[in-house]
């Protein structure tokens, strides 16, 4: 792994679903995995305004503690719950597991970066409505 080289990561983009039965959603962050630099990490950027339009009868605060969360779990915080204590590999995998909730993730799709956490700055900006530090 050296200064240049590229490795594999994976990412899934956070999506709120409001309703799960019309599969509308709205994006909200970006999780990345990257076995080879052992990278985990969430980015998060929920507008409650955006929000509140989308989905009116949403507990938008609710929600965006939810969303937040992610940070913390990917990050390994105890806080975060007795997932956090998992191995990275097994949080992403976990996260990323189809479900019918509110807040679920995209399909995983992959790609190559020499610096995964440029990559999650890069990918939030590219698919994440909202202005950076929002959130």
């Amino acid at each position: 792994m050296g200064e240049g080289t590229l490795d594999v990561y994976e990412y899934a983009v956070v999506r709120v679903v409001p309703r799960v039965e019309r599969a509308e959603f709205l994006n909200a962050g970006v999780l990345l995995w990257c076995r080879a630099r052992e990278h985990l990490e969430a980015r998060t950027r929920l507008d409650p305004v955006r929000l509140r339009a989308f989905a009116p009868h949403v507990d938008a605060a609710a929600v965006a503690r939810h969303v937040a969360a992610l940070e913390g779990l990917c990050g390994g915080d105890p806080a975060a719950g007795a997932a956090a204590a998992e191995a990275p590999g097994a949080r992403f995998r976990w996260l990323t597991a189809p479900r019918s909730t509110v807040v679920q993730t995209s399909p995983v799709h992959c790609g190559l970066t020499a610096d995964p956490a440029a990559e999650v700055r890069r990918l939030l900006a590219a698919l994440v409505p909202g202005e950076p530090g929002q959130g």
